[in-house]
């Protein structure tokens, strides 16, 4: 995942309306914001539309139009299962995870039956690699989805417990009731990740190039898809992929990456512009980006000391594999084994399975 973005909301049908927004709606329409603080079925769909702009662009500030639009609602009992949800949601993407549990089990408190709730908790969950509950919260939602859904949410952690390759022909087999491109964009970007964890990097490349034609603002799908690129000294293709891409700090990184693998001119214009972002983000108190923060200090500015303090402190917030490598990665370029204990501990005690782990995890025992 990504940044840690909030599961795909689910429509139940065809005809289910996510939302209705005048053409060319952007966070400054006065009149839809207005509109919004009067009227919940505006304001849900408006902040969906911020959240999805999030996600599409990596734009912080999205999530702050996003909390505006729901903030009446937010604060007006009893709160209404949508706003909670999304707004956990929102939460969430700034990596304030234990807020955002709190709303959604607050939620399912009253409505147990709320699927896209359990569904977004599995996923927080899954992030903290906290895989019993999130597990747990797979089965909870079961019963008030559609089976293939529950199937992808199960199948997704037992993937970092110990069952990969299973998990990973029980995705590549799932169906969907509904064609809907984010669904299957999703079940795509689920085989990508599996299939890199697998050390498969043709398959994560043939899976997140899929997922891309069916969603092509992907954000997750982008970077990953780049860091198979830039793992086989494909620096050139790297840097076409993500073009337009070079306000995105993730996006940033790996076009750094590439830019120093050519050893062209523009890698110091892109190491002092991703330094800067990096330290904007720490004035506003938006440091949600911890592990490309440790990563561009390891592999672009070679500061393995301060790589490896950033990767701890993005341990201390969220665990998917990814912080592990990085974690992994800056501990043995410190020559400080004993800063990855507890990765280490993490790994064994979940079984996780990582083909991308397995070197460096070797040379820090």
């Amino acid at each position: 995942m990504p940044m840690a973005w909030s599961a795909p909301y689910i429509p139940g049908n065809d005809s289910e309306v996510l939302a209705e927004l005048p053409q060319g709606v952007h966070h400054s329409a006065s009149v839809q914001n207005d509109q919004a603080r009067r009227s919940i079925d505006v304001a849900v769909p408006l902040a969906q539309f911020y959240i999805n702009r999030a996600r599409a662009t990596g734009d912080l500030r999205f999530l702050g139009y996003a909390e505006n639009t729901l903030d009446p609602w937010i604060h007006k009992p009893p709160v209404m299962s949508r706003v909670m949800v999304l707004h956990a949601t929102i939460l969430q993407s700034r990596h304030d995870f234990t807020d955002s549990l709190k709303e959604l089990d607050e939620d399912l408190k009253s409505n147990p039956s709320d699927g896209q709730a359990w569904l977004t908790r599995a996923t927080v969950l899954r992030v903290l690699g906290r895989y019993d509950e999130a597990l747990d919260s797979c089965k909870q939602m079961a019963p008030h989805t559609e089976p293939a859904v529950a199937t992808m949410c199960e199948q997704t952690v037992r993937a970092l417990t110990g069952h990969l390759q299973a998990a990973y022909d029980s995705v590549v087999n799932v169906k969907f009731q509904s064609a809907f491109p984010d669904l299957l964009a999703w079940r795509c970007s689920e085989l990508g990740e599996m299939a890199s964890h697998l050390g498969h990097d043709e398959d994560a490349e043939r899976w997140f190039r899929e997922g891309l034609s069916l969603a092509p603002d992907d954000f997750y799908m982008r970077s990953a898809l780049a860091d198979v690129l830039l793992q086989h000294d494909r620096a050139a293709e790297t840097l076409q992929l993500l073009a337009g891409y070079e306000t995105q700090e993730p996006m940033l990184l790996r076009i750094a990456l590439a830019h120093d693998a050519l050893k062209d001119a523009q890698g110091d214009e892109s190491r002092a512009y991703l330094g800067n972002a990096f330290q904007v983000e720490e004035q506003r108190g938006e440091a949600v980006h911890r592990r490309e923060q440790a990563r561009f200090l390891l592999d672009v500015m070679h500061q393995p000391a301060a790589a490896l303090a950033a990767a701890q402190e993005d341990w201390k917030t969220q665990r998917e594999p990814a912080d592990i490598l990085i974690l992994l990665r800056a501990a043995q370029a410190a020559h400080e084994p004993g800063a990855a204990k507890p990765a280490l501990k993490f790994i064994q005690q979940a079984h996780l399975e990582d083909a991308r782990l397995d070197a460096v995890k070797a040379a820090l025992q």
